[in-house]
């Protein structure tokens, strides 16, 4: 379905204000100072839901739960004396704990809405705890579809006013060629000086990648200075979904990729995740990339289907300094690109 076969004419579009939604004595390091802060926002990304615990460690009693995609209110950062080692962050939160791993945090933030979208399509990022999308068939009108969460990235391809009758955005989803909309204010258009390429005076073949699967840790160099270091999360090692080993170039570069199934589906507890932002492929047979992640906090763990789940700020600039070297215009970017070794 093209941009302009959707029946709902144009509206002069308003322009909506930025706005942002906003002892327990015991033996961990609280890593907050006592002056009153501002409380955080996370939520819930593990499908199963997470734990709050009487104490700051896994054994610790359950006192309640909070499942898939629910916000929780996050007061202090807490290093529990129990770890777990690879990642011993935990939160205190109303009545007790819950570990850092599964919660993603996110804000609440309105942005202006923009009435020009770019012929080739403006990348827009996501910044609500989530959106809903909706359908649109001639025969059913809209219909709910999924949700495009915190920091995921989307390719926007036209502006229109909504079943709401506010301005809304069109939405082309590259895997399964359909179009989604959703309330323009809850996207913010990602500026060109955002994707612009990093360190282009260095040498392609000065530029490398190290990944250690052992240590779940990613190193970028130039020559044999580190650039970038940072934990990962590779993928699990049971059904196939570990990540491969070897020497790999970068061959596909994308800065927004629906991962999973393949379904258009209402149902969050669906394997769809849309919008999986700034990827770099490196293994294409099996699908295998770098990539920023909005659904877990867990790095240093295994945890993925394959990929290298990175924090969305890390892919984000490895995006940018690797090659082949893509412009703010490419949904997709092809070239023998920068050594990938996995370890």
């Amino acid at each position: 379905m093209k941009p302009n076969s959707f029946s709902h004419s144009r509206r002069r579009f308003l322009k909506t204000s930025s706005l942002a939604f906003s002892s327990l004595l015991m033996q961990p390091k609280i890593l907050s100072d006592t002056s009153p802060i501002a409380t955080r926002y996370f939520m819930v990304g593990n499908p199963k839901g997470v734990s709050i615990h009487k104490e700051p460690f896994d054994e610790s009693i359950i006192l309640y739960q909070k499942q898939l995609d629910e916000i929780i209110n996050v007061y202090s950062d807490v290093i529990g004396p129990k770890g777990p080692e690879y990642n011993p962050l935990w939160y205190r939160v109303w009545g007790g704990f819950v570990h850092s791993g599964n919660l993603v945090e996110v804000r609440f933030t309105k942005n202006e809405v923009q009435d020009v979208v770019k012929k080739s399509g403006q990348l827009a990022e996501v910044t609500v705890p989530f959106t809903r999308t909706k359908f649109f068939n001639r025969l059913t009108g809209w219909k709910d579809m999924y949700r495009f969460y915190y920091g995921s990235v989307h390719w926007v391809v036209n502006a229109i006013e909504g079943p709401d009758k506010q301005p809304w955005y069109i939405i082309k989803d590259e895997l399964l060629e359909v179009e989604l909309g959703a309330p323009a204010e809850n996207f913010r258009f990602v500026p060109d000086n955002e994707m612009a390429p990093i360190s282009q005076d260095i040498p392609p073949e000065k530029k490398r990648i190290d990944i250690s699967l052992a240590r779940q840790f990613l190193i970028a160099y130039e020559g044999e200075r580190i650039v970038m270091e940072t934990k990962i999360s590779s993928g699990l090692p049971w059904n196939n979904l570990a990540t491969p080993s070897g020497r790999f170039h970068i061959a596909t570069k994308m800065p927004s990729k629906h991962m999973g199934d393949g379904q258009l589906t209402a149902n969050i507890y669906d394997y769809e995740l849309m919008g999986v932002p700034w990827n770099c492929f490196f293994e294409m047979e099996l699908g295998v990339a770098t990539h920023g992640t909005y659904w877990h906090n867990n790095f240093g763990s295994q945890m993925s289907h394959g990929c290298v789940n990175m924090r969305t700020s890390d892919a984000k600039w490895l995006y940018r300094w690797t090659n082949p070297v893509a412009s703010s215009d490419d949904w997709e970017k092809h070239g023998y690109g920068t050594v990938v070794n996995v370890i």
